[in-house]
């Protein structure tokens, strides 16, 4: 029989008139759902119609996924609410012709099936897993600040119940393949080879399945106002209605017309279609936008690291260490004695225990880390990330005594916050062969690693560091050498006016909940905690000598008393087990407003002047550095969007305000 042929899916079938449908996305490494993508399937189900047809398999013919997503694009190109509405009803419509083919349908599933990739696989009518640690399935798209648009939220509620949909819509988190099969989300959970024969019993009888709906208790209207009560409490205790409204409004919808399943269908369209249109989303989108552009910095195929030797087994050398062997890596872990490296491997198993979950996984990762007291790993690496005390002169006299063990071709790099690349290279050999590779802690979630570079390196091996990145599933950000580089050196004028508004008088809890009402994750003071007052101070004295930055004596007072933050039990807050003890706020001596735009605007006045000089090669850069190296409010876009979004005009006006009564430091840059 022949059969039409199309650009992005490839139709067959067989002597059973089983069909197979794969997707295959013309000129892209990924599928995606695009406008033509869409287009295609509408014509593939209208031929699969007018052919008797016994059963549907659907595959991906691309071996990294089933379908990442819907192509944003496609939404962020049209003009009004209308025009997004008229789409999304359309592929609404598309999806329900799908799930009501007179056939029984399988979707099978390897790798990523995210967002508009797993409303297409619920209409269909068994979907099979297989059992791959690629295999990733979820709705992202509360993280592009819409939710599900096509029938989603309505149909996986259908398979898991309201709660366990709601849990995984409302945070934007993954499921694995076996996860998937607990919750309902899929039928099997398979290995890669039994995928056929399992597609195939399920479409033996050629009959349709009866579907059990685990939704049923949401046609009662106490129920949905108990439970969206119970949901909107939880969201509220996380995120801001104002900051981040999709969650809120799905659960509206799903409370208000949850039990008429055509009329969910059909709000759950409309409320995307209002959602794209606030800042929120905007900016959202566009933050993920910048996350693929970093990505893009590197090819984890292209330059593959095989043996990293990591030098310093403290909380940032260690935590490197584990990230790498994690990511499938072989790491050798040096220190002085063994038992500065032993809490170190602890830790590292407490995160694949947490992480991995199944013994043997646990334990191939810990055979990848192996303790190296002696450093014998210095001469097999690919890779040797120096991660020791914040030194100049320590990390000199180390790099002096490894420089000529190192094999031929491997890289030198620095994990040094602070610290300018050409001072630490003065005495090697080949200056030009260190990289500065700067995490942030924790390095388990931290996604963003500074690639930083000085005026002799060798910029091939910038861009193999930042493959590098990418292969231990970061992203790589190349940064210009200089004082604190970008991140430290935005963030330190923010942490500094906070000890500043302390030593004023302002209490703790009013100046860092002006800092969450704004959308920071945490406050400056918590995160100073956190870091280590210790640390703080040794980058504030970095960059005290280079930019004018002036160190808070209270901060000085408060490392000469061993106050350092959660690590001593004591910092600018008290810490028991760990956790911090809660107080009531203060009286509040200086307006809100003020708080607020002291600690924001000295942070985005100190990007404009990174800006200015050319510390990242974008300005999107800078933006994409402070949201994923250091929390800044994402739903705002970052301080440069932040900047431009405000006015520079009325962000000049506002600093020439604060110049005039709190003092020079907020003189207005060059930039504004």
């Amino acid at each position: 029989m022949d059969m039409p042929v199309f650009k992005h899916w490839r139709l067959e079938s067989d002597e059973a008139n089983i069909f197979t449908l794969l997707i295959d996305k013309s000129d892209s490494s990924a599928n995606i759902l695009s406008l033509d993508v869409i287009n295609e399937l509408e014509q593939v189900i209208t031929s699969l119609k007018a052919h008797p047809c016994n059963g549907l398999f659907i595959y991906s013919a691309k071996e990294n996924g089933f379908i990442a997503g819907a192509d944003i694009n496609s939404f962020t190109s049209l003009d009004t609410d209308n025009e997004i509405t008229e789409l999304i009803q359309k592929v609404q419509s598309i999806f329900n012709d799908l799930e009501k083919l007179s056939f029984p349908t399988v979707a099978v599933i390897k790798g990523f099936c995210l967002g508009g990739g797993l409303e297409l696989a619920l209409c269909c009518d068994y979907r099979i897993a297989i059992d791959d640690p690629k295999t990733r399935i979820g709705f992202p798209e509360i993280l592009l600040g819409i939710h599900p648009g096509w029938g989603g939220s309505v149909r996986l509620m259908e398979k898991t119940g309201v709660l366990p949909a709601m849990k995984l819509i409302l945070t934007g988190k993954t499921v694995d393949a076996a996860k998937a099969l607990r919750l309902g989300i899929v039928d099997k959970c398979i290995p890669q080879h039994y995928a056929e024969l399992a597609a195939w019993h399920l479409l033996a009888n050629g009959k349709k399945p009866d579907k059990r709906n685990r939704n049923k208790f949401s046609r009662f209207t106490l129920y949905r106002k108990i439970i969206a009560s119970i949901l909107r409490k939880n969201v509220s205790s996380k995120v801001k209605q104002e900051h981040y409204p999709a969650p809120f409004s799905l659960i509206n919808i799903w409370e208000k017309y949850g039990g008429d399943r055509e009329q969910m269908l059909e709000e759950e369209g409309h409320s995307v279609a209002r959602l794209l249109s606030t800042a929120t989303a905007k900016n959202l989108i566009r933050v993920f936008q910048l996350q693929e552009r970093l990505k893009a910095q590197g090819n984890k195929d292209k330059y593959p690291i095989d043996h990293v030797h990591v030098l310093g087994a403290g909380t940032m050398g260690g935590d490197i260490a584990a990230w790498c062997a994690f990511n499938g890596l072989t790491v050798t872990l040096q220190d002085r004695e063994a038992k500065y490296i032993s809490p170190a491997i602890k830790r590292a198993h407490q995160l694949f225990s947490r992480r991995l979950k199944k013994p043997h996984k646990v334990r191939a990762a810990m055979d990848r880390l192996i303790p190296d007291p002696r450093g014998q790993g210095i001469g097999h690496a690919d890779l040797l990330i120096e991660a020791i005390i914040e030194d100049l002169e320590a990390k000199q006299a180390l790099f002096q005594s490894i420089q000529h063990k190192l094999k031929p071709g491997a890289i030198l790099a620095s994990n040094t916050s602070s610290i300018p690349l050409d001072e630490l290279a003065a005495g090697l050999d080949k200056p030009e062969l260190l990289v500065g590779l700067h995490f942030f802690n924790p390095v388990a979630k931290m996604q963003l690693v500074e690639v930083v570079y000085h005026n002799n390196t060798n910029m091939a091996l910038v861009q193999s560091s930042a493959c590098f990145c990418r292969q231990i599933n970061r992203l790589p950000l190349p940064v210009k050498s200089s004082p604190g580089f970008l991140i430290n050196r935005i963030l330190m004028p923010y942490l500094i006016e906070a000890v500043i508004l302390l030593e004023e008088g302002e209490q703790p809890e009013n100046i860092d909940q002006c800092a969450k009402d704004f959308g920071m994750p945490m406050g400056p003071l918590e995160l100073s905690d956190a870091v280590g007052l210790d640390i703080c101070l040794s980058v504030a004295n970095i960059l005290s000598h280079e930019l004018d930055i002036s160190v808070p004596k209270l901060l000085s007072e408060k490392v000469d008393a061993g106050s350092l933050g959660r690590k001593s039990g004591q910092g600018y807050y008290k810490y028991r087990m760990g956790k911090r003890i809660s107080r009531k706020p203060g009286h509040t001596h200086i307006s809100r407003e003020d708080v607020t735009d002291r600690l924001i605007l000295r942070m985005c006045s100190e990007a404009a002047k990174c800006w200015e000089e050319k510390i990242v090669s974008e300005k999107d850069f800078i933006d994409a550095g402070l949201i994923f190296g250091a929390g800044f409010a994402p739903f705002r876009g970052g301080p440069m969007h932040y900047l431009a979004i405000r006015g520079h005009t009325a962000i000049k006006n506002r600093l020439e305000e604060l110049q005039s009564s709190y003092g020079e430091r907020f003189k207005p840059g060059v930039e504004l």
